[in-house]
């Protein structure tokens, strides 16, 4: 694995910075090794696959883990309130930072990720194969 560095700033939003990095990086499969920071808005969707939840408001990033690649990403989040009260999900697309979010991207120098849809789950799955050196 190889790691990567990126620095988030204040307004920028976390997903849309990541499918540019990966595209930029010609980056073929991923993963989040580390991330902290904050957020002003984020949405996360819950385990029973229908429950929404958006947080309007500064939320610390407790962990953000999950798979990139340039064909989809599967990100889970954790984040805590003023008051510590932590919630958590699938992101639902949009996290835009608060102060800062400081990311550690590994690549799987070794694999690729693709996503194909899959029957069983109704949603697009990743799928790994060997990267043709």
């Amino acid at each position: 694995m190889f790691c990567h560095a990126l620095r988030l700033k204040p307004g920028e939003e976390v997903i849309s910075c990541l499918k540019t990095f990966l595209d930029r990086n010609q980056l073929q499969a991923a993963c989040i090794v580390s991330c902290v920071g904050s957020t002003k808005f984020t949405k996360l969707r819950l385990a029973d696959s229908k429950t929404v939840m958006e947080f309007n408001k500064p939320h610390e990033v407790v962990s953000l883990v999950g798979t990139l690649s340039r064909d989809g990403f599967h990100l889970h989040a954790s984040i805590s309130d003023e008051e510590a009260k932590v919630f958590g999900g699938h992101v639902m697309g949009v996290m835009e930072v608060y102060t800062t979010m400081e990311l550690v991207i590994g690549e799987l120098t070794h694999l690729q990720f693709t996503r194909e849809y899959d029957d069983d789950s109704g949603y697009k799955e990743l799928v790994i194969k060997q990267r043709e050196t």
